[in-house]
């Protein structure tokens, strides 16, 4: 078990006064066997009420609603978490879902059908070309290692990227331009399963990992698909890894819109500066 401290840190200057309006926080990690949160802190400036939630997806949500005008937003998010997920090759996948191609059982396919519905933008007819250069139709494959092979695939073949535009790219305008943000390179992956009739959804969070400039921890996305019998597992296409001990889970949905860390609006002048820092250190 890791004893991790993960501090987020967001800060807003606007170009004058203005008026908030409720902010959407999903900033708090994902509780379960793999993780638990032993305790955490949340300072907003100006002053905020702050209400929780769970959403549709189970995500621990926050609303901060604001009274005051400011020309500054200051969210600092802080948590100390046990992290017990040393070992994520260690599943078992059920019988009928070892070898690919497989059908969800029908109880399960009505539960996942809104993680099986590609909304992928282009011509699909690339990203099938291109999914075939790891799976051809009657090729005899363990459904585990045809994911690994898309994961590091596209960790190999494709240039990371730091992208700080906000949104994220289509599967195909990854391909176009054979290269991509961790969030682009998640989609991608994630149309990839679907092309292939998998469950797959968008995932968000941290990674603990050093950096060449000092830094310890940032923000990251992933994705994970349904595998019968061992559930929700991650896979990592910036890394080529299944993700485990140094990724944090902090929100799931089936579209990488819906999971970003702030979401909110102002009524005031137009503009504003931001500036985000994250920290990820073992205790």
């Amino acid at each position: 078990m890791r004893r991790l401290k993960i501090l987020h840190r967001t800060y807003y200057n606007f170009s004058g006064s203005v008026q908030l309006q409720p902010h959407r926080l999903l900033l708090r990690p994902r509780e379960g066997a793999g993780l638990h949160i032993e305790c955490s802190k949340l300072d907003i400036t100006p002053a905020a009420q702050i209400r929780w939630l769970r959403d549709a997806y189970d995500n621990s949500v926050a609303i901060a609603t604001f009274d005051s005008p400011t020309a500054h937003l200051g969210i600092v998010s802080e948590c100390i978490v046990q992290q017990f997920d040393e070992t994520p090759l260690d599943f078992l996948v059920a019988d009928f879902a070892v070898n690919y191609p497989f059908n969800y059982d029908p109880d399960s396919a009505e539960v996942l059908r809104p993680y099986l519905r590609s909304f992928a933008r282009g011509d699909q007819a690339e990203l099938g070309a291109w999914v075939q250069r790891y799976w051809h139709a009657g090729e005899s494959v363990q459904t585990y290692g045809l994911l690994a092979r898309l994961c590091t695939g596209i960790s190999q073949s494709l240039t990371y990227q730091i992208r700080e535009q906000p949104g994220v790219q289509s599967a195909v305008e990854t391909l176009m331009r054979g290269a991509g943000s961790c969030r682009d390179f998640a989609n991608l992956f994630m149309e990839a399963a679907h092309f292939l009739g998998l469950a797959a959804r968008f995932v968000s969070g941290y990674l603990n990992a050093p950096f060449e400039d000092g830094r310890s921890g940032s923000t990251h996305a992933w994705a994970e698909v349904y595998l019968p019998g061992a559930g929700w597992k991650g896979f990592d296409p910036t890394s080529g890894e299944i993700a485990g001990a140094r990724h944090i889970a902090v929100a799931v949905a089936r579209l990488p819109e819906v999971v970003s860390p702030v979401t909110g609006a102002f009524f005031g002048p137009a503009g504003a500066d931001l500036s985000v820092g994250v920290w990820v250190s073992e205790l």
